[in-house]
């Protein structure tokens, strides 16, 4: 038997608003609800399903290997709406993107201030 990874739970402030701004971003469909979560689907079939919570949330980290064309996509839309942005994880090279392992990459923070990482190659190239 494979194992695969298959969903996780996102605890959100408002589990609809960050589930569209992530799916919005990456070019996903629409989140579906699913009893009490926000359900984002990705393109391998696992999906992050958001719930809201009644305290305060830490930043937990997600990242995203995109092709080319998405991260294109994401980062002109991360441009024009002026959302914050990093070429790095401690925010020291903000308004840039890195190209670490010949890709490219950018941190940003979802309305919930999880810290959100897209990548179109994976750390050490492989």
């Amino acid at each position: 038997m494979t194992v695969r990874f298959n969903h996780t739970i996102i605890a959100a402030k408002d589990k609809v608003r960050s589930a569209r701004f992530l799916a919005e971003l990456l070019g996903l469909p629409e989140p579906q609800p699913f009893g009490p979560f926000q359900a984002v689907k990705l393109d391998d079939g696992v999906s992050l399903d958001y719930i809201e919570s009644g305290v305060d949330i830490p930043g937990q980290h997600y990242a995203f290997l995109v092709s080319d064309d998405v991260f294109d996509a994401l980062i002109s839309k991360i441009r024009e709406r002026g959302i914050q942005h990093w070429a790095d994880p401690h925010g020291q090279h903000p308004g840039e993107i890195n190209t670490h392992d010949g890709g490219r990459g950018v941190y940003f923070q979802d309305p919930s201030g999880h810290f959100m990482e897209a990548i179109t190659v994976p750390y050490g190239g492989w």
